[in-house]
């Protein structure tokens, strides 16, 4: 069993270096940031951490005031506030104007389990990818955090990153190569295409191997940038295998399955399902509601298995 590191620690460690590194970062957070654990910045460099409050309006405005100063703010707390009370200026004030600000929503997916629907971000994604100037990205494990963190704090423009409470299996060694718009063969296979983004691509790793073992071979691709999403690569493994599941903590609605099926609907008509969300979850143990809700490593098999049967019929 690979380590587990939860993505929120790699994500504070992350920033706490980069702000080491550059003394333009700054780090606003809505009085979550011992969760997010932008606090680790704020103590290390208290003249450049701001603790807002719960203003997440506020907190967003304040960040596109700094950006246009020269600074490089990372906003932080949960997703499910970030994209929804902050709505407004990000879309009015940072993407419109393209400002250098980085939108780190925590808490994705149904990983703030025990907090029920009301802290469970699953439309969060569907909204930002919506908006003209956005660039969107999942981590999926600790070792892809640090790197998208580095990733993003280069880039100039405004970047919604999203990031799980959950302690995952590190899939990843320092070695890879995080480029933004680029998805990552993880495995390479000639019957099916999986594709992930963020932690679940653990759980779609375990299910790569239950079906190996059954001699089905698939493409297994961690699609973290969603948005540009990387069409050349769907393209190619669409062609390839002629048929992609896709697996998001996030609504079926508007993020990663609707990304895929609106680049092969143009591109090269393609068998598509999709593993995500349908309604609302409940409180309690996060991986209980990843298995509930269809998640785990032998769900995304079955999954996985009845698309190839409707291949196979096509």
């Amino acid at each position: 069993m690979a380590e587990k590191i939860a993505i929120r620690d790699a994500y504070g460690k992350a920033l706490l270096e980069l702000g080491k590194k550059n003394e333009k970062i700054v780090a606003l957070d809505a009085d979550v940031g011992g969760s997010t654990k932008s606090a680790l910045f704020g103590k290390e460099f208290p003249e450049r951490y701001y603790n807002v409050g719960i203003s997440e309006l506020n907190m967003v405005a304040m960040s596109a005031g700094m950006a246009s100063e020269g600074m490089i703010p990372f906003v932080n707390t949960f997703a499910v506030f970030l994209a929804t009370r902050g709505g407004d200026p990000i879309q009015s004030l940072i993407a419109y104007d393209k400002l250098n600000v980085k939108l780190c929503g925590t808490y994705t997916g149904m990983s703030d389990s025990y907090d029920g629907a009301s802290h469970q971000a699953i439309t969060d994604m569907a909204f930002v990818r919506a908006i003209p100037n956005m660039t969107v990205i999942t981590a999926a494990d600790a070792v892809e955090t640090e790197k998208a963190v580095e990733a993003i704090a280069e880039y100039d423009g405004p970047v919604y990153l999203r990031l799980s409470r959950a302690a995952v299996p590190v899939v990843y060694d320092e070695s890879m190569k995080f480029e933004i718009g680029k998805g990552i063969k993880v495995k390479e296979g000639s019957d099916l295409t999986i594709i992930t983004t963020g932690t679940i691509l653990s759980k779609a790793v375990e299910a790569a191997e239950i079906l190996e073992k059954e001699g089905i071979h698939v493409t297994l691709v961690d699609m973290h940038t969603v948005k540009p999403i990387d069409e050349e690569l769907i393209i190619e493994c669409a062609r390839k295998t002629g048929a992609l599941v896709t697996v998001e903590e996030h609504s079926l609605q508007g993020g990663l399955y609707s990304a895929v099926c609106e680049v092969v609907a143009k591109n090269c008509p393609t068998i598509v399902e999709g593993i995500g969300a349908t309604q609302f979850a409940e409180s309690g143990d996060y991986e209980q509601l990843l298995e509930k809700y269809g998640y785990g490593a032998e769900s995304i098999a079955e999954k996985c298995r009845e698309v190839i049967k409707k291949k196979a019929r096509k």
